[in-house]
Parts: structure tokens; sequence; C-alpha cells
């Protein structure tokens, strides 16, 4: 029984790691491991079930995920495959890595703060820019190149960039 155990732990290892290097298609330079995305993976009876939560319910890239998480399982082996998309709780920038808030501020795209969401409720949000890194930025569009980010501009070096929205 103990092999068992052990052996499922493996496979859900590996399964993780397969699934975890899939990327973002709207945002390439993230996996959904960085993203916070990637929420559970199972073994039951011989299947694999990951588990992925959206980052807003309707996001047109979830299909996108879903099959290249498939594909990512199928190279590691794995035949038999499951991809669950589980909308509660609610997915939060808060789920994000610290290394994900790196790769989308190199990417240049300014990552969301951690903890932000009712500052930016009431307007007091003070985004720095991924360009220069100065604070003094501004709104310009609360719609974005995709729906979980917004346009914003740096008053200083005059860059536009977009913000990831806090959820």
């Amino acid at each position: 029984m103990v092999t068992a155990v052990r052996n499922d732990a493996d496979l859900r290892q590996r399964a993780w790691d397969a699934a975890a290097e899939v990327v973002d298609p709207e945002i390439p330079a993230l996996t959904i491991a960085d993203l916070g995305v990637l929420r559970g993976v199972a073994i039951n009876n011989g299947c694999v079930e990951v588990a992925i939560t959206p980052t807003y319910s309707g996001c047109p890239a979830m299909n996108m995920i879903t099959l290249e998480i498939e594909l990512a399982l199928e190279r590691e082996g794995f035949k038999h495959s499951k991809v669950r998309t589980v909308l509660s709780p609610a997915w939060t920038t808060d789920w994000m890595s610290d290394d994900g808030r790196r790769k989308l501020k190199a990417y240049g795209i300014a990552p969301p703060q951690a903890g932000s969401g009712r500052r930016a409720l009431f307007g007091e949000l003070e985004v720095a820019c991924p360009q220069c890194g100065c604070g003094d930025t501004e709104v310009l569009s609360e719609f974005g190149s995709t729906s979980c980010k917004a346009l914003w501009r740096c008053r200083s070096c005059r860059e536009p960039f977009d913000y990831f929205k806090c959820h």
C-alpha cells in the first residue's frame, strides 16, 4: 500500500511539473503556475486530473490553456487526463508567484501589487512604471490589451504600459 501511495505522489509531481510549464497564451512570459491559475493535480484510478482557475470568468485563454495542459501531459506519457475548471474560490492576483511578478515587470507589464485591491477601488493605487520605475503614473483606460490588464502611462518617461489588474 505504501508503494501505491508513493507511486501516486511521484505521478502527481510529474504531472504537476508538466502542467506547470504551460505558458499563458496572452502573456507568454508567464506560466500558469506563475499566475496561480494551476490549482492542483490529483491521480484518480491512474487518471490525472488537473484543476485550473481562470483569472476571470470568461477568459478566452482558458480553452488554449486546457489544450496545452492535455498535450503537455500526453508528452509526459499520461494517456488519460482531465482538466477541470474551478471557479470557487475566485482567482486573485495574490495567487501570483513573486517570480511571476518579476517576469511581468521584465516583460514590460506592471505587476499587481499584493493586497492592493481595496486601494484600487478607491482610486489610491500607485503603480510604478515598468520602464523607468517612476511612480508618477496615470490610468489611460481600464481596458488594456486583454481584459485582465488596464492601460497606464508614465508621466516621467511618457511611455504607455499595461498594468495587470488586481482581483
